[in-house]
């Protein structure tokens, strides 16, 4: 991914009014992201658990959105959970389910998309082995990182997708 500014992620978003965009809380550390290393810009506001945002290049435009997300920890310490973007598998509550409002008409009459996200949204990090995954397992993938990266971003469009058609 390519970096990109605080203007830029502001106006990328496409299920939430211009004013929410404009106070929504950014992450500290923009500057220090790993940007070669991302398929996609994604962060929990510390202000606010519960929301968290994506942001992700399509084509030459971003597409930002607004997600509602759960504890993550209700299942308990021992269940394992799957993220459905790189398929990473955690226990102790490393996956949530994050909820984006969907766009235009649907989106005002409370449509929304959920799925379940690694709690931190470093699904990019953690598949090409840059951040480690705590109670994953035994569970080993033996399909090369490039192969992952595209299945993430395969998954990622789709995702995107049904929040924005």
């Amino acid at each position: 991914m390519r970096e990109i500014t605080e203007s830029d992620i502001r106006r990328s978003f496409v299920n939430c009014s211009k004013g929410e965009a404009r106070r929504l809380g950014l992450p500290d550390d923009l500057a220090d992201r790993p940007w070669a290393d991302l398929d996609f810009l994604g962060w929990r506001d510390p202000s606010a658990p519960g929301r968290a945002y994506l942001v992700a290049e399509r084509g030459d435009q971003l597409i930002g959105v607004a997600l509602r997300a759960t504890s993550g920890g209700a299942r308990g310490f021992t269940a394992r959970s799957m993220c459905s973007l790189c398929l990473t598998t955690r226990t102790g509550g490393g996956v949530a389910l994050m909820a984006a409002g969907r766009v235009r008409e649907a989106g005002r009459q409370g449509d929304t998309v959920g799925q379940y996200l690694c709690g931190d949204l470093d699904c990019s990090l953690y598949l090409r082995g840059k951040k480690e995954t705590v109670g994953s397992g035994d569970l080993t993938e033996t399909l090369p990182v490039e192969q992952k990266i595209a299945r993430l971003r395969a998954n990622l469009d789709a995702f995107l997708d049904k929040i924005t058609r």
